[in-house]
């Protein structure tokens, strides 16, 4: 299958990371191949050290982060600010055209839940939202002017609220809004392994059935069940195939299954 929207999903740590500039390397040289590339990322571990700088001591329930008025403050520097201007900073060191946007999810705040690992009561998780659409014209408009649209991971109501959102959340949902091609999550991890301890036992390629499977009886564990049901999701939206991958992005999307694992219907 020929890649030619891909949506790329870069973690808080990642965009801290010494790799970066090898994956803005990587990213640029997909662009001058015609690929049409939308950036999405997060800022978890930037926002935490903000905080406790601040002293506020940021408080998460079941992995997630509760975002109270003060939060809220912190994830719109830290996302819309510090990461999105140092991303697109180092995007730019190495030829890319990256544009910066943080009004591109539509989103409602999300309703108290019971969270797992959260008792057994609803948390409010406070200014949190769930992503109901993108502004897609946009988002054509830039790519089809040769720019690389890097999106912040906060939403807005038609009411001009601000809600802090996940970033695989916002990037399984995007990738299924533009049918992207491949939605590529870059990990810690290189790909889907047999074995925790052994990077020789990546799995190259998986089904969804596959992947059921090898969680149902224990091939896969940790960290990496959430990240294959998150990708489950999203092919269940309409992204066409999901790449795991640590680095090397131009070789694993030019080559699926030489690097990382390929996800498929």
């Amino acid at each position: 299958m020929a890649v030619t929207t891909l949506v790329v999903k870069l973690g808080g740590e990642v965009v801290a990371g010494s790799g970066l500039p090898a994956l803005a390397a990587d990213l640029r040289a997909l662009a001058d191949e015609g690929r049409r590339v939308v950036v999405t990322h997060g800022g978890g571990p930037q926002a935490t050290a903000l905080s406790r700088r601040l002293g506020l001591e940021p408080r998460i329930i079941g992995g997630r982060r509760v975002t109270d008025d003060a939060t809220l403050d912190v994830m719109k520097m830290v996302i819309a600010g510090q990461v999105n201007v140092d991303l697109c900073a180092r995007l730019r060191a190495a030829g890319c055209r990256p544009l910066g946007l943080h009004d591109v999810v539509r989103a409602v705040r999300r309703p108290p839940k019971v969270i797992s690992g959260g008792g057994p009561e609803p948390i409010d998780l406070g200014h949190v939202g769930d992503p109901v659409g993108f502004d897609l014209p946009l988002l054509e408009r830039v790519l089809g002017s040769g720019y690389l649209p890097v999106v912040a991971c906060l939403g807005h109501s038609d009411a001009g609220e601000t809600f802090n959102i996940n970033a695989d959340i916002v990037a399984n949902q995007l990738a299924g809004a533009l049918r992207a091609d491949a939605l590529v999550l870059v990990t810690g991890a290189p790909g889907v392994l047999r074995d925790l301890q052994d990077p020789a036992s990546r799995i190259p390629r998986l089904t969804v059935d596959e992947g059921r499977r090898a969680i149902a009886d224990g091939t896969v564990s940790g960290g990496m069940i959430p990240k294959l049901e998150e990708s489950f999701a999203a092919l269940g939206l309409g992204a066409r195939a999901i790449y795991i991958v640590a680095g090397e992005l131009a070789r694993a999307i030019r080559e699926p299954g030489a690097v990382g694992t390929v996800l498929v219907p």
